[in-house]
């Protein structure tokens, strides 16, 4: 199991803009809305990984490490529906995700298809290390103490697939090249952040 982020330098994830530090108390007002987003970004994310998968089923260093993730984060889907049934909390609909559609059109079109994979391969792991930022706060500070262990867990869990993607997407390209583009992508992320209001119904 991948170890926890350090707590130091937004714990190395790179991130240029913290969360607004409203946010938590803006998810304590409705825990529903919560978990309701994070279950479809887990959901989400199980099938961002088989669409890489289809799309790329000859390269095989991608292919063993994304079908351990599918089946995680699936597993993620179905945990936070199981505490939201313990909680007599409904699952409600789908909404749009700001965030993730500002990422994707920050993506390069064209290309060769290794650059495109790359691209979505440093998108997730933006995704995901934005995640573990969320969870980590949920961890900390959210009143429940039995959310805190909870979200403690998917905190750990973004953390080891925010590293498998960025390293993934380095060896599928150059690596300086990479870790460049992937700091135009830190960049573009705080100004996304920076225009979207604060909600506590999202967990971007």
């Amino acid at each position: 199991m991948p170890t926890a982020p350090s707590t130091r330098e937004n714990f190395k994830l790179g991130l240029q803009l913290p969360t607004d530090p409203r946010w938590v108390n803006l998810v304590e007002m409705d825990l529903g809305e919560i978990l309701t987003d994070h279950a479809y970004c887990e959901q989400k994310a199980a099938l961002s990984c088989i669409s890489i998968i289809q799309g790329y089923p000859e390269k095989h260093d991608v292919v063993r490490e994304l079908a351990p993730i599918v089946t995680e984060e699936w597993g993620h889907f179905r945990q936070v529906i199981a505490e939201m049934d313990k909680r007599g909390l409904t699952f409600g609909r789908q909404r749009k995700d700001e965030y993730v559609n500002a990422l994707l059109k920050f993506q390069r079109g064209g290309g060769s298809k290794e650059q495109r994979l790359i691209e979505r391969l440093l998108t997730m792991a933006l995704i995901e290390a934005r995640s573990c930022e969320r969870f980590r706060l949920l961890s900390l500070e959210i009143a429940e103490e039995e959310l805190r262990d909870f979200y403690h867990k998917f905190m750990v869990s973004e953390a080891g697939h925010y590293r498998m993607f960025l390293k993934l997407a380095k060896s599928h390209g150059d690596p300086d090249e990479v870790t460049a583009r992937w700091h135009e992508y830190l960049d573009a992320e705080k100004e996304i952040l920076a225009s979207i209001e604060v909600r506590g119904d999202r967990i971007h």
